[in-house]
Parts: structure tokens; C-alpha cells; sequence
């Protein structure tokens, strides 16, 4: 479809549509009828990852779309991400393999760590101290990093990458790794507009994907008096100039300023308004002034590791 076809060529040469499918929080039972809803509608981008515990149904919903002939396998560009307990280097490619299994597919278009700090290794996703923080480990990124190079080497994977790093462990990896990062996955909404970092990654040649786009209004943990960003009324009234929605224009947002942008829904109207993005562009005074609304408005801060070497927020950007 035309309108999906929007794509940002990687530092590689690779390429991957701007616009996904976000699948964190979408709850099991629901996940499999929206993949295959947002294929069949044209959407060629999906953004998974173990810890949202729902890989095994994406994949039943991929494979169900390529069986059916609506898609074949190298029309659809995914993406999943490496979990805080599997950074030792021996744990990386059976945690890729397993995920491999559980989407039904044989390689990954980009795998991420997802964090870039490590957590005590075992079965518990999130391990806690007596002291309520996360349960860290002395694994280095680093050594991570060389490990995820290995599955480029071995075509498990075709591009690799990094989220919520900040631009000191990005230069660490940059002065340290045999193949770039081709990709940061970060928080990035208008109350968090990460501007720096952007700057940064574009400097290196690194492309940002935003997620929490829409300042992730269903987030487990929001409490009633938290601002909602999709209600701003300055966010609307520039919504009405174009004739769009809040939504597609906190979307467009970042695709115009050269991110790629994973919203995540199950509901099939909000996949063909989020796709409605498109269809315009927003103009540069627009795109400043909602870059005037940061306020540093972190939803994912992950405090449970703040103590750990590695957490990656206690800097500027």
C-alpha cells in the first residue's frame, strides 16, 4: 500500500518502514487478531520483545498471514530486543533463538538491547533485593554487544541496535564495536522530546525509534492526576489546523523529525488513524513549538535499577 511505504534507510543500507505496530501491554488473547488486522491493512513493521510476554501469539499471527499468501516473510520488518537477564555473552543467541521460535520466523530484521544494564540471570524477568531494587549484574554492554555482532555474522539477525541507552554508553559501543548500532529505541513524546539525544544519534548516524508516542495513557502504573498528553490543548489546536487528530499529530511529530514511530493499539480504528499520518507533514514552526512543550516528562524511568552501574538516566541525555 502506498501510503505505508514510507522508509528510513539504516546506516547499513538497510532500510525499515517508519510507521509499526507496537505490541508492549497488548494483552494476550488480543495481540493475534491485531497483527493480523494492522498485515492485512498494510502495516509492515511489528516491534515485539520477550518481556512483553506475548511473542508466541505475533508469531502464530505472522505465520498465519504468510501461510494465507497476504504477506510473504522479507515484506515484513521485525523487530524484538534482547532482555536484562540474558546479557551474558553465552546467553545471547539462545535468547535470540528462543525468540526466533516463539515469532515462527528464522531471523530477526533488528534485534535491540533492550536496556544497558543487566539483571541476575534466571527465570524471573525482574529479580528484587530485599531493598525493593532490581537485582543487577557486572555484565558490560560491551561484551553484550560483541555477542549480538556474532548473529549478524551468523544471518540470525540483519540489523542490531540499542534502546534507552544514553550518548555516553553510545560512544562506549561506538569506540568499542566491530559493526554499528543502527538504531536507539527511546521514550520520545512532546513532554519528553529528547532533542539532545536525537541530535546525537543523528550526529553518529543512528535513527531513533520513539516509543510511548502518545505518552502511553494506559501504562500500569499512571495515576489519575497525570497529565494527559493526547487532552493538551495546544496539541489540539494545532491537531485542527490540519484537520487530523491529537494523536496523528504527536505521530507525525516524529516521523518529521526523521524517527521511526511504534505506536502501539489493538483497535483496528486507531491502526487506520495512526496510518493516516501519511498524508501530511507538519511545518518546522509547528515542529518547534511542540518541541517547546518538553518538560522532561519520563514515563518508562525504570527507578527499580536507578542504583545500578548501567542505569542509563542519571545523565542529560
Amino acid at each position: 500500500m502506498s501510503t505505508m511505504s514510507s522508509r528510513v534507510v539504516f546506516n547499513n543500507g538497510n532500510s525499515v518502514p517508519v510507521l509499526g505496530l507496537g505490541t508492549w501491554k497488548s494483552a494476550p488473547g488480543q495481540v493475534y487478531e491485531a497483527v493480523k488486522t494492522a498485515i492485512s491493512m498494510g502495516y509492515r513493521h511489528l516491534d515485539c520483545a520477550p518481556v512483553y510476554g506475548n511473542e508466541k501469539e505475533i508469531g502464530e499471527a505472522i505465520k498465519t498471514q504468510i501461510q494465507e499468501g497476504v504477506v510473504e516473510r522479507k515484506d515484513i520488518f521485525v523487530t524484538s530486543k534482547l532482555w536484562c537477564t540474558m546479557h551474558n555473552p553465552a546467553l545471547v543467541e539462545p535468547a535470540l533463538k528462543n525468540t526466533l521460535e516463539d515469532l515462527c520466523i528464522d531471523y530477526l530484521d533488528l534485534y535491540l538491547i533492550h536496556w544497558p544494564f543487566g539483571f541476575k540471570e534466571g527465570d524471573e524477568l525482574f529479580p528484587i533485593l530485599p531493598s525493593g531494587q532490581f537485582h543487577g549484574n557486572d555484565v558490560d554492554y560491551i561484551d553484550t554487544w560483541t555477542a549480538m555482532e556474532n548473529l549478524v555474522q551468523k544471518g540470525l539477525v540483519k540489523n542490531i541496535g540499542l534502546s534507552n541507552f544514553n550518548s555516553h554508553q553510545i560512544n562506549r559501543i561506538l569506540n568499542n564495536c566491530k559493526i554499528k548500532p543502527v538504531n536507539n529505541q527511546i521514550e520520545c513524546h512532546p513532554y519528553l522530546t529528547q532533542s539532545k539525544l536525537s541530535d546525537f544519534c543523528k550526529s553518529k548516524g543512528i535513527v531513533i525509534t520513539a516509543y510511548s508516542p502518545l505518552g502511553s495513557p494506559d501504562r500500569p502504573w499512571a495515576k489519575p492526576e497525570d497529565a494527559q498528553l493526547l487532552n493538551d490543548p495546544r496539541l489540539r489546536s494545532i491537531a485542527d489546523n490540519y484537520g487530523k487528530t491529537t494523536a496523528q499529530v504527536v505521530l507525525r511529530y516524529q516521523v518529521d523529525r526523521g524517527h521511526i514511530v511504534i505506536p502501539k493499539t489493538v483497535s483496528e480504528a486507531r491502526m487506520m488513524e495512526n496510518k493516516g499520518i501519511m498524508n501530511f507533514t507538519l511545518s518546522n514552526d509547528d515542529i518547534e513549538l511542540i518541541n517547546s512543550f518538553n518538560c522532561n516528562g519520563r514515563i518508562c524511568s525504570m527507578t527499580g535499577a536507578s542504583e545500578l552501574e548501567h542505569y542509563p538516566f542519571n545523565t542529560e541525555f
